[in-house]
């Protein structure tokens, strides 16, 4: 019996960098000690209840405590949001931004939390000066790597981004199980929602690109298509 069960994450190479996949849906970038989410969604449980839609609470809860666990695993100086960090002018309630200041008030001392603006942002406004979050335009630099919300192809660097929500569907016989996933291609990677309460859309597997799904805890490899 194996007394060391695997590790839950999986680490990956792009652009000469190593980075860890995350199964919080996450990326851990040790060399720049570099924490990245994308698609957080903060409030929109909120914007629905707002719209008279019987949706669930807690979900901006339950994303905070999250983004904390990270924070306190992670020796991290640079929480990156990749986009689309609350979801709405509706998600704007004071025990939303009660809970976000909380949370920022939380992280350790000294860390930076920076903003790509995505489309959602466009919408829902910047962060309240308050959270201490410096909000940039796409794309940002770091590294060998543009940061951005919406994928494609950059000149500046390997592309790091989030938007699609993507989810993979694994097949077997009549069953499959559609999950969360990380998809890296050869100028770029997309990253999971982060968001506990997101749609996603669903992607496949093509030649030259890699998945990662999210599953029981772990990230597991997809096998190549040949």
């Amino acid at each position: 019996m194996d007394a060391h069960p695997p590790p839950s994450h999986v680490v990956v190479s792009a652009a000469g960098e190593t980075l860890w996949l995350l199964p919080e849906r996450a990326v851990w970038w040790p060399a720049a000690s570099m924490l990245l989410v994308a698609d957080v969604h903060f409030g929109k449980a909120a914007a629905f209840r707002a719209l008279g839609q019987p949706v669930p609470s807690g979900t901006t809860t339950d994303n905070l405590a999250r983004l904390a666990s990270l924070a306190a695993r992670y020796p991290a100086s640079d929480l990156v949001f990749l986009g689309d960090f609350l979801h709405a002018r509706a998600s704007r309630t004071p025990s939303v931004l009660a809970a976000l200041g909380e949370w920022r008030a939380s992280l350790p001392v000294g860390m930076r939390c920076t903003l790509v603006r995505g489309n959602h942002d466009a919408r829902a406004g910047d962060p309240p000066p308050s959270l201490g979050i410096e909000v940039v335009a796409e794309p940002l630099r770091a590294g060998p790597f543009a940061l951005r919300h919406m994928p494609g192809a950059s000149p500046v660097g390997y592309v790091l981004a989030g938007h699609l929500h993507p989810a993979y569907t694994l097949r077997r016989g009549s069953d499959s199980l559609r999950l969360p996933c990380f998809v890296f291609g050869e100028h770029g990677a997309i990253l999971p929602a982060f968001g506990a309460f997101t749609g996603h859309a669903p992607v496949a597997s093509s030649v030259g690109e890699h998945v990662y799904v999210i599953g029981g805890g772990r990230v597991w490899r997809v096998p190549a298509r040949r």
